[in-house]
């Protein structure tokens, strides 16, 4: 089995915690996988590297990503360009998306044996228009509308398959899939939404309205949104927290499932409940 191994080296102790992976997978039998820019850092004269990320991520059966959650979200992107199965190791704080702890690295038989499953993770495809060009992207977790720093509140109009359905007014609009109903989405009051589920979760961000609530549609919707400022001001969309635009207001937004999923690996035997309640706190109080 080939391994591509990706790690977020900002990460405290992230370092020592790949060392002691790819010794694991090493000793496992496995040929490990890792860009030529780790190569410094990773001198074990076993590892392949490459220069070319693409074609490392074409070589590999499997990539393990050694980060938090924004680092998982960035390489799955790949992973599901690909159609590489990825499995997310903690090395951040909550860890929502990665299956292991640092101290779980035995589960990694399971892995290197095939005993696993695969969990499908419906993304998002955002088209939208950047000077003067339209462009398409694709995000795991969420795409986000808001106003600038100094501009004032936005009005926004949502269409549903071609008809107006709902008008907003507030600071921002988030179209999150269900796996990134447990993120952003989650702290502006939207539901949490089971992942094996394909749907489209409309949430508002700090809405002048006290009838506004998050709208769930189903997988074939296609959504559109047009921001307004009623004085001069800018709004911005951001994808998966990392991929930023400067929107043109005079154009609309459109939202879709993506045809591609995300591949999760799952080793543990527990459900996303389990992992909610494990992340999140299941409101008991334990004094």
């Amino acid at each position: 089995m080939r391994i591509a191994v990706l790690p977020n080296l900002t990460r405290e102790k992230a370092r020592y915690h790949t060392e002691r992976l790819i010794s694991r997978l090493h000793g496992l039998g496995t040929e490990v996988l890792m860009q030529s820019c780790f190569q410094g850092d990773f001198p074990e004269n076993w590892i392949m590297f490459f220069d070319d990320f693409d074609g490392m991520i074409r070589a590999c059966d499997v990539m393990v990503v050694l980060g938090g959650d924004g680092t998982i979200i960035h390489n799955a992107r790949h992973a599901a360009a690909f159609d590489k199965p990825i499995l997310g190791v903690n090395v951040g704080r909550l860890g929502f998306l990665a299956e292991l702890e640092t101290d779980e690295f035995d589960e990694l038989e399971k892995l290197v044996a095939g005993n696993y499953r695969t969990e499908d993770r419906m993304m998002l495809e955002i088209r939208y228009a950047e000077d003067g060009r339209e462009k398409k992207c694709a995000a795991l977790n969420d795409a986000v509308i808001s106003r600038g720093a100094m501009a004032p509140m936005l009005d926004f109009h949502v269409g549903f398959n071609g008809q107006t359905v709902c008008n907003y007014r507030g600071d921002g609009l988030i179209v999150a899939t269900p796996t990134g109903s447990t993120a952003y989405s989650l702290s502006a009051g939207g539901p949490i939404v089971d992942p094996n589920l394909a749907c489209l979760q409309l949430t508002p961000v700090c809405s002048h309205s006290l009838l506004t609530r998050p709208v769930v549609f189903g997988p074939d919707a296609r959504l559109t949104v047009r921001a307004c400022c009623r004085t001069p001001g800018e709004a911005f969309l951001v994808m998966d927290g990392e991929i930023f635009v400067r929107m043109d207001l005079s154009r609309a937004v459109e939202f879709r499932r993506a045809q591609k999923t995300v591949r999760v690996i799952r080793l543990k035997d527990r459900n996303f409940y389990d992992i909610v309640n494990e992340k999140l706190g299941s409101g008991r109080n334990e004094s």
